[in-house]
């Protein structure tokens, strides 16, 4: 059974314009089955009080009556702040508001961070997924280093604490910050973002630089001529941070399917090392099938009633094949 999913989320944890419970809401009623929130360099987690001020002008003057309406007048919490007096609202952390949320077999909340470094005054984005505990960024003399030291310590993490991990590499356009080579060349990475809802991230490149697209392909051809380095996959996210209907990057536009039989982090992600999920900003599919022994691949579309598709196929032949 497949499984819809958000990867790449923002919330008023970070440079999100929505309160956590409400952006997880708004996935839920639309028939997705897990979300990661994704705010730079922090987990929601802790006590922190945000102005109401500040709130308001990231996104509109309703945005507070709308939380409470959601959840109630007793759930949202506010006080006057001890060091200006303006009025502050309380932003929950993912253990206190998951319970009104989560329903097994049906939704669940995955912690994760957008780990948000910078090198050669560039942006190194590299999402976490199921993480125990917020990474800090490593650094690097270079965006390839940064890349590679960031993603070491997503992996310690990983074996540290026993759990599956997610790792991904953000839009790599975004301020034309990663190369095609350079993500070719760290090997332990095996996702990327090949589509991004963000409008600034440069999906579609420039004259100088090729499309997200045209990276994929570049990425897995040098790989298929490395011995023993497999191909990146590619996934879909939103990279959501306005809520409100204002122009921007806005929630369900990219998506991830993920064919497994139980709704938890570790058999998702599981599901994921392994190839078994398609990546989409539209076409759903009814069924995907590889045939290892006849080397067969199959894909089925759920068709949209007045709707024409095609598929093609684009590969890399490694060697002589």
């Amino acid at each position: 059974v497949y499984k819809r999913q958000n990867l790449h989320t923002h919330s008023l944890w970070s440079d999100g314009d929505q309160f956590p419970e409400m952006i997880a809401d708004w996935y839920r009623e639309r028939d997705y089955q897990f979300l990661a929130l994704t705010d730079h360099n922090v987990l929601s987690e802790g006590t922190r009080w945000m102005s109401v001020k500040k709130i308001v002008s990231r996104s509109d003057d309703g945005v507070v009556d709308r939380y409470r309406a959601r959840f109630g007048r007793h759930w949202v919490e506010s006080r006057e702040s001890p060091k200006t007096g303006e009025a502050e609202i309380r932003l929950k952390p993912l253990d206190e508001f998951r319970h009104l949320l989560e329903e097994r077999g049906r939704f669940i909340l995955i912690p994760a961070e957008e780990i948000s470094d910078r090198s050669e005054g560039k942006p190194v984005h590299i999402n976490a997924t199921n993480l125990a505990e917020v990474i800090a960024p490593a650094g690097g003399a270079t965006v390839r280093e940064a890349m590679q030291n960031n993603l070491r310590i997503i992996l310690e993490h990983e074996k540290t604490h026993g759990r599956q991990v997610l790792p991904h590499i953000n839009h790599p356009n975004f301020g034309y910050a990663m190369t095609a080579e350079d993500i070719a060349a760290v090997a332990s990475e095996r996702f990327f973002e090949v589509y991004n809802g963000h409008p600034g991230v440069n999906q579609l490149g420039d004259k100088d630089h090729p499309s997200i697209e045209s990276m994929w392909d570049q990425i897995n051809a040098i790989r298929c001529g490395i011995a023993g380095v497999p191909p990146i996959m590619g996934l879909a996210t939103d990279d959501s941070h306005e809520y409100h209907g204002k122009p921007g990057s806005r929630p369900g536009r990219g998506w991830v399917m993920v064919r497994s039989r139980f709704l938890t982090p570790e058999h998702l992600i599981a599901a994921m090392k392994r190839g078994d999920f398609y990546a989409s900003s539209g076409v759903t599919l009814r069924d995907l099938r590889y045939d290892r022994s006849q080397q067969e691949l199959a894909i089925e579309i759920d068709p949209v009633s007045g709707a024409s598709y095609r598929i093609d196929f684009i590969a890399t032949l490694r060697g002589d094949a």
